[in-house]
């Protein structure tokens, strides 16, 4: 997606751009490598995004040994504007996979939905509005939303969950599980710390 314009905040050179600094901006002190996995950018765009977002005081790195660690400059006048923008636009695989990390019996998650379709660089017509999640699984209800709900404060819209049983992306019917196979989703890895949503 290099070069291309993001449907999510068309104001960013690129979609890459946005991924890269909103995950940056999400809070956490990450090395190149890291940025790299979690959002399937290759290492290189990651670094040149790096050096451009330094030049322009939004983020700070150090070394420890030989890894450069990344993280946002909390003297940036921009800060926290820039940060909860960037959050609420392409911070959403982000936030809700950290909120979502500690909510035993969820065995999947994904973004679906208008926010995924223009991720996807497929915008449905219409603007984003609030967010899509599906759980497959059998967690706790109260757990569960109670993770969303501070998901939420942090993106600044609502996110609308739908709980459906393991097996129902390969064996549910019904219009609503056909419409969701068939369109853009984001997945949310819970438990994977090298690697970190990418959309289908």
């Amino acid at each position: 997606m290099e070069g291309q314009v993001p449907s999510l905040l068309p104001v960013l050179r690129s979609q890459q751009q946005g991924e890269i600094l909103a995950l940056i901006f999400a809070g956490n002190e990450l090395s190149l490598t890291e940025i790299a996995g979690r959002t399937g950018v290759p290492y290189a765009s990651v670094h040149r995004e790096v050096e451009r977002a330094e030049r322009a005081g939004l983020v700070v790195s150090r070394r420890v040994g030989r890894t450069r660690l990344v993280s946002a400059n909390p003297d940036s006048p921009y800060l926290p504007d820039l940060a909860n923008v960037l959050v609420r636009a392409f911070g959403p695989p982000h936030v809700l996979a950290a909120a979502l990390a500690a909510v035993d019996g969820i065995d999947r998650a994904v973004l679906h939905g208008s926010w995924a379709a223009h991720a996807a660089g497929e915008p449905s017509g219409r603007p984003v509005g609030d967010i899509d999640l599906l759980v497959l699984g059998s967690p706790t209800r109260t757990e569960l939303f109670a993770a969303v709900s501070a998901a939420e404060s942090r993106l600044g819209r609502p996110v609308q969950v739908v709980v459906r049983e393991p097996a129902w992306w390969d064996e549910g019917t019904g219009s609503f599980h056909d419409n969701v196979i068939a369109s853009p989703v984001v997945e949310l890895s819970l438990r994977e710390t090298d690697r970190d949503p990418t959309t289908r």
